[in-house]
């Protein structure tokens, strides 16, 4: 019958603690795991306390006997708080890092679906009329020689375009799988820049685009040769391509106490907020970003501004984009440089 009272107390006393925690843990619902694993782990730990003091009153112990019941009992309950604690923030940190681990997969397999997809509407595309202008061309429909040279010419465009796709699909390859290895060396941005310029000046005459480029300012970094070409020719052909006609793009370079930096300026329109997060992801083209008017120039296959984050992510280095007035500015960061 003791045995039985003294069980009654230990469980009015602790049902009265999680009552209570119940109560404390609704209000705080939607905090953190962490904030949630301490709180239970308090609960747990008071009604055990709360279930000793209400036995040993109803047991009517002496005063030192009471004291040191209850000195035991509180240095127990502060070793199993700080335990917990310990192990609560670990557990919390593994769920959050399953949590971040489950959505880049989701994102990277929702981005592998999505370039599945364009890579074969881009090959599909050009392959139909490659098909269509060789049969022509050996069956004999077309014989003016005027047409035949156009069709040839047309041919050649779009082998090109595939083997940019190819070279491109390549590069993302080995970024994603890292296997990118780099060679640095010193790099003279200003003649990375201008070999890049020469080779998007045809692109930006047919559009009577002005590339502008900085006199002076231009720094040397360290860094694969390569690669950091390939970031500045694709900034440059990524804005003139989504630049209107008679437009303007601007290259220009510094170099700061964090490092150096390079900016890509064009008078595209701008883009959407709601897409400025995502310009570099893998087969995001933009035509809801950018205007109108960019629409014929030939976009590519969405992987261009992917490939420079992951150069430039390859050197240290981080790359973002905002709107300014009528265009937007791609910038470039580079922490490791030298004179």
């Amino acid at each position: 019958m003791i045995s039985l009272e003294i069980g009654l107390y230990a469980l009015a006393a602790g049902g009265a603690v999680a009552l209570v925690g119940a109560v404390v843990l609704r209000l705080l619902r939607g905090r953190s795991i962490l904030t949630h694993t301490v709180v239970m782990l308090a609960v747990t730990v008071l009604a055990v306390v709360a279930g000793v003091v209400a036995v040993a009153k109803a047991m009517f112990l002496s005063g030192h006997d009471l004291r040191v019941v209850l000195i035991t009992v509180s240095a127990s309950a502060v070793v199993s708080l700080a335990v917990g604690v310990v192990f609560g923030r670990r557990l919390a940190a593994s769920a959050v890092w399953a949590e971040t681990a489950r959505k880049r997969e989701r994102r990277l397999e929702a981005g592998r679906r999505e370039l599945v997809a364009w890579v074969s509407h881009d090959l599909r595309t050009p392959l139909a009329g490659l098909r269509a202008m060789a049969e022509a061309l050996e069956d004999g429909i077309v014989r003016d020689p005027a047409t035949v040279a156009d069709y040839h010419g047309r041919i050649r465009v779009e082998a090109d375009r595939m083997a940019q796709l190819v070279d491109d699909l390549f590069e993302l390859s080995r970024i994603n799988a890292g296997a990118l290895r780099l060679a640095p060396t010193r790099v003279p941005l200003r003649e990375v820049v201008s070999d890049a310029i020469a080779g998007i000046a045809p692109l930006a005459a047919s559009k009577r685009i002005t590339l502008v480029a900085a006199e002076t300012g231009w720094p040397i970094v360290r860094g694969g040769e390569r690669e950091l070409a390939r970031v500045v020719s694709n900034l440059l052909v990524n804005s003139v391509r989504y630049t209107p006609e008679a437009g303007t793009v601007q290259i220009d370079a510094g170099q700061g106490q964090d490092g150096v930096w390079l900016a890509v300026s064009d008078t595209c329109g701008g883009i959407p907020a709601g897409d400025l997060d995502r310009v570099f992801e893998v087969a995001f083209r933009g035509e809801r970003a950018r205007t109108p008017q960019a629409a014929g120039s030939g976009a590519g296959g969405g992987l261009g501004l992917a490939i420079v984050r992951g150069l430039v992510e390859a050197h240290g280095g981080h790359v973002d984009v905002r709107n300014t007035g009528h265009g937007c500015r791609f910038e470039v960061r580079l922490p490791v440089t030298t004179g």
